[in-house]
């Protein structure tokens, strides 16, 4: 058995309103996500891609939102600033604007979904 060489194979961002965030993850992705149940979870994949590491929103008894605890850089393709842009727009809020990293790392933001959850965004440029 081989090894991915990714360190990240799966994430999961919590919600608590599953029709909000996954209206919010839509517009802020300016992608669709497609729902599935789960016995007593709902999942919204966040990518169809089964060579990219994948995600997804999740909502169900015991997920909690948070601010606090493990942050989730999403992939801001290009350029990060479109999709920060329409954050605000879909109900979210910035935390942290477009920042360079420095050592030719590119750019990461910090914005705060409608659930709660803090999440980022990452791109070169």
């Amino acid at each position: 058995m081989s090894q991915s060489p990714h360190v990240l194979n799966w994430f999961e961002i919590p919600v608590t309103d599953f029709a909000r965030a996954k209206a919010f993850y839509e517009a802020v992705l300016g992608r669709p996500i497609k729902p599935l149940v789960m016995g007593p979870i709902t999942m919204g994949f966040l990518s169809s891609d089964p060579n990219a590491v994948g995600g997804a929103i999740v909502s169900g008894e015991g997920v909690t939102p948070s601010l606090h605890g493990t942050t989730v850089y999403l992939n801001g393709g290009d350029d990060l600033a479109p999709l920060l842009a329409r954050v605000e727009k879909a109900g979210g809020s910035i935390a942290v604007h477009k920042t360079e990293i420095g050592n030719d790392f590119g750019f990461f933001a910090l914005f705060v979904d409608t659930e709660g959850n803090k999440v980022g965004l990452h791109s070169m440029g």
